[in-house]
């Protein structure tokens, strides 16, 4: 047991480190490559609604595509970023929804483009085919129809109010970190060890382990916890009740930073 889960934890971590391409050496052909890329044979509603959760974050990582090139052609002059990072639907939507009126009001997110919010509920063909269309412009060579399909599925009837479960002055999740502290133990220790710092996506002076991520960025953390972190091997709790996530973005924060 113990070689198995060494050999499972390199694994991880080998797709982890990534550079976006996909996944590397002898994992690409295998079920943690199928997992982390592929559609199971009959796609539940709970995975399409995560599968697009991961589109939304990062298309060409989640879909083991390459980046795209230059920067998003209906990308705001106002904004300030550049390249492919522009092409996400997180950029400008943000991690809460709100675009504009969110988390992205302000400050090096801002782009002065509104949320997905008023989407929710929306016929999911619709959506698609605004994804398709100017300014989105998603051409099928990006992402395919059934892709696209996801995306739409999860912007209808996938996203999380969180302005009802973080405080957005404080990043205080409204969770029981107690209870958390029982479903991150039993669930998302086997990668990311008890205490977080299992895993490092951070520099070697700036660590970024789980109680970092959760403290800074409380709205993106949720978002993986329910959707997962795309191109990577990674559990999400999409199919469990809300609150189990929030419980756990709760603990997350009690986790350390350094």
């Amino acid at each position: 047991m113990l070689v198995v889960a060494g050999s499972l934890l390199s694994a991880i971590q080998m797709l982890h480190a990534q550079d976006g391409k996909g996944a590397a050496g002898p994992a690409e052909h295998s079920n943690l490559a199928d997992f982390v890329h592929r559609a199971p044979p009959q796609p539940t509603e709970i995975w399409l609604r995560a599968a697009g959760g991961r589109i939304y974050d990062n298309w060409w990582d989640a879909l083991d595509r390459r980046k795209p090139e230059g920067t998003h052609p209906a990308y705001p002059g106002a904004g300030k970023r550049t390249g492919a990072n522009t092409w996400r639907c997180v950029e400008c939507h943000g991690w809460d929804y709100n675009g504009k009126d969110g988390l992205y009001g302000s400050g090096e997110r801002y782009t002065g483009i509104k949320g997905i919010r008023g989407a929710v509920g929306r016929d999911v063909n619709r959506i698609a085919a605004l994804l398709r269309a100017e300014p989105h412009s998603y051409k099928r060579e990006l992402i395919n129809d059934e892709e696209v399909q996801r995306v739409a599925i999860f912007v209808s009837r996938g996203q999380d109010n969180a302005d009802r479960l973080i405080d957005l002055k404080t990043g205080t999740a409204r969770g029981d970190p107690v209870r958390g502290a029982g479903l991150f133990q039993t669930t998302c220790a086997a990668c990311h060890g008890f205490d977080g710092r299992a895993l490092d996506w951070g520099a070697a002076k700036e660590p970024a382990y789980v109680g970092t991520e959760a403290n800074k960025f409380p709205h993106e953390v949720l978002h993986k916890i329910r959707n997962a972190h795309p191109g990577v091997v990674m559990i999400n709790l999409r199919g469990f009740p809300l609150q189990d996530a929030i419980d756990v973005l709760a603990f997350a924060r009690t986790l350390p930073s350094k």
